[in-house]
């Protein structure tokens, strides 16, 4: 256990170097992967995405994997995002607690989109030929409370971006940690680094070409057109949470997060949750606060809570976010607990 909080250490000071070298000047568009940075789990996006520090949900995976810590059962969960543009994301998890280890999970993130025409500088209408792009992203998580109120975790990803005959891979890890206080009912503060992994860069048959060399038929020679490498969108989440209510059926949680991302300015998510009986919820919050030229905006959400049998409960989630210019989008996330 201590070689792996050592490690665990090294790696959150690195990335935090990394996040804080960057110049703070607006990096939009200068990092792959950007699907890693589109929320999971409607209770979540309900809240504002302030949720670095709401332990206990399976969706904890995302934005702190030290929360899944708080998950003493097993538990699945489907979350579905009506994303813009006609883009869908899909995301999959599955965790569960083993006594005296800690808490192990799987997750798998999959966007897809329709096919597109291909079109060329002399056919701008098509040349009859289709063409996709999408991205995926899987892995194993593990966390563990090292006492009552203090949790670590941790997760290890594949991640794999491709458009037609091209591809880019990666590998990355999330780490996290969750202090619970025991003041105004519950305090939490919650840090976690996302995203930290080796650079991506597209390869595949499209960037090989032949070169004639020579004079007359000259010979031809293999190559490869040059292709940049770009960072993961690293992001740096820093959050506290207090359930300012928390009676035996009413409970109010509101949270806040400080959002560090490498590949642009830094920004707020506010959020609060009022719970009826455990059974009833309803949440607001706001995104990206503070960030310029940012489309993000107000988000809303419900949930219900509904056991079947004993060993047995559902959940059912929505959330809508106010998306600007581009509209809104909706997330939709059903889990089961047993």
């Amino acid at each position: 256990m201590k070689k792996f909080l050592i490690v665990l250490a090294m790696a959150f000071t690195i990335a935090c170097v990394n996040i804080l070298n960057a110049q703070s000047v607006n990096k939009v568009g200068t990092t792959a992967a950007q699907f890693l940075k589109i929320g999971i789990g409607a209770r979540a996006i309900g809240m504002g995405g302030a949720f670095s520090t709401m332990g206990g949900d399976i969706n904890s995976i995302y934005w702190n994997p030290a929360g899944i810590a708080k998950i003493n059962d097993r538990e699945a969960t489907f979350d579905h995002v009506d994303w813009i543009m006609d883009v869908n994301n899909e995301f999959a998890a599955f965790v569960m607690s083993i006594p005296d280890f800690g808490t192990v999970g799987g997750f798998v993130t999959v966007l897809t989109m329709g096919d597109m025409p291909v079109r060329t500088v002399d056919e701008p209408l098509g040349t009859g030929e289709n063409f996709s792009a999408g991205s995926f992203s899987g892995g194993l998580s593990y966390a563990r409370n090292l006492t009552d109120n203090f949790a670590l975790g941790l997760n290890v990803k594949y991640v794999h971006d491709y458009i037609w005959h091209e591809s880019a891979n990666s590998f990355a890890i999330d780490i996290g940690a969750l202090y619970s206080i025991p003041i105004l009912n519950e305090f939490r503060i919650g840090a976690s680094i996302s995203n930290f992994g080796s650079k991506m860069k597209l390869d595949g048959i499209d960037i090989q070409q032949i070169t004639t060399v020579g004079a007359g038929l000259g010979n031809q020679l293999n190559s490869n057109l040059e292709v940049e490498e770009y960072d993961l969108p690293l992001t740096m989440r820093i959050g506290v949470a207090a359930d300012v209510i928390k009676l035996e059926n009413h409970r109010l949680t509101v949270a806040v997060d400080a959002v560090h991302p490498n590949d642009n300015l830094e920004y707020v998510n506010a959020g609060a949750e009022y719970g009826w009986n455990d059974l009833v919820f309803i949440r607001g919050g706001y995104k990206t606060m503070f960030l310029k030229d940012s489309e993000e905006g107000l988000t809303l959400g419900f949930g219900l809570n509904y056991r079947l049998l004993d060993a047995l409960k559902v959940q059912v989630d929505y959330a809508y976010e106010d998306f600007g210019r581009l509209k809104n989008v909706h997330y939709l996330s059903i889990g089961v607990k047993f």
